[in-house]
């Protein structure tokens, strides 16, 4: 299903990860007056994160050869 909606497939991802990191920091204890400090950079890195695995998932499909059927 995901093959046949890359962006729905990529939106996934970062919502996964995104909460995940969401989660992480707000339970971490930090109380800073702006947690934008903490949440734009987060954000960033989860966005480049998730781009990332979304690039190796097609590598990794691609290397079954459709004509087995195993």
């Amino acid at each position: 299903m995901f093959s046949k909606f890359p962006a729905l497939r990529r939106v996934s991802i970062y919502m996964v990860l995104s909460y995940g990191t969401l989660v992480f920091v707000n339970n971490s204890g930090y109380e800073l007056e702006n947690m934008w400090i903490i949440y734009a950079p987060m954000f960033i890195g989860v966005y480049i994160f998730s781009r990332w695995i979304d690039s190796r998932l097609p590598a990794i499909s691609a290397n079954k050869d459709p004509k087995k059927q195993d």
